[in-house]
């Protein structure tokens, strides 16, 4: 394994799913310096002792590394005309946002759940339903000072991205650019992406895969342009979060070692002077907690 320099880890998160951190995750994280972006799904968020929580949290704080969230996606349909299912989606969604309290992350990541192959016939109830759904929470997230990016997943384009945002038109509320995403289920070229959305962009997601399936493989290693975003990262003047995000040790150790490259360099954000925020939480304040 290649010794990666902290100056590339503090600029950077890796995805990492909440109970894994609970199941020895953490200590792998600790060791190496890495800051995670946990991830919290399934039922982790029914069932997970807040007290767990509370002691990740604290585990980070005290070594100095910051986290993001990455908010529930699987089987949610935030914009769903069944109002049963969107309101299931939401009492989902209001477990994570409970939790920004206690992890005070940088950020935390959405998905908003717009697929052409259902929604095309109904763009405009789906947009209204999809505001109704997320304006308190980013409300809530605002009052903590935390930011809310919506990551692209199966969208063809960056139109309903744009337009929700622009409609929604809260200061906290920007766009996580997915590039793996992006290659395997878009159908506009990179730049179109960064043209429409650069006004919102906040965060990247950084993995690679062959444009065929979203294989979350290392940077640099299948077909997504990371030359061409690294220009337009610079032609607009945007340093966002990062977050990897491997679906292997091996391709995490391989991003971090492109990260070092000179020709990546410019993917990352200026090196934060790290301060992490106290956590916000009380004890039980939550029902779900236990």
């Amino acid at each position: 394994m290649t010794k990666i320099s902290a100056h590339i880890l503090r600029r950077c998160h890796v995805n990492a799913p909440l109970a894994q951190l609970q199941a020895g995750l953490l200590d792998t994280f600790i060791h190496h310096g890495l800051q995670p972006e946990i991830g919290l799904e399934w039922n982790e968020l029914a069932t997970f002792p807040r007290e767990d929580c509370v002691r990740i949290s604290t585990v980070l704080r005290e070594r100095g590394l910051a986290c993001t969230l990455h908010a529930p996606f699987f089987d949610l349909a935030p914009g769903a005309g069944d109002p049963g299912i969107r309101a299931a989606s939401l009492a989902k969604l209001g477990l994570a946002f409970d939790l920004l309290p206690v992890f005070r992350p940088r950020a935390v990541v959405c998905h908003l759940g717009y697929d052409d192959k259902q929604h095309r016939g109904r763009q405009e109830e789906w947009l209204r339903n999809s505001l109704a759904t997320w304006r308190d929470l980013v409300g809530r997230a605002a009052r903590l000072s935390i930011p809310v990016h919506f990551e692209n997943t199966y969208e063809y384009g960056p139109e309903h991205h744009q337009r929700f945002l622009t409609e929604l038109g809260l200061d906290n509320a920007g766009f996580c650019l997915d590039v793996g995403h992006a290659l395997a289920f878009g159908r506009q070229p990179l730049d179109e992406w960064l043209t429409a959305l650069h006004p919102w962009l906040r965060q990247l997601h950084l993995h690679d895969n062959d444009g065929t399936w979203d294989d979350h493989r290392a940077i640099g290693t299948g077909r997504v342009d990371f030359a061409l975003l690294g220009r337009e990262l610079l032609r607009y003047g945007l340093r966002p979060l990062v977050t990897l995000e491997p679906h292997s040790e091996q391709d995490l150790w391989g991003s971090l070692a492109a990260l070092a490259r000179p020709e990546y360099s410019g993917l990352l954000p200026d090196d934060p002077a790290v301060t992490v925020s106290p956590s916000l939480d009380v004890m039980g304040a939550c029902a779900w907690c236990r």
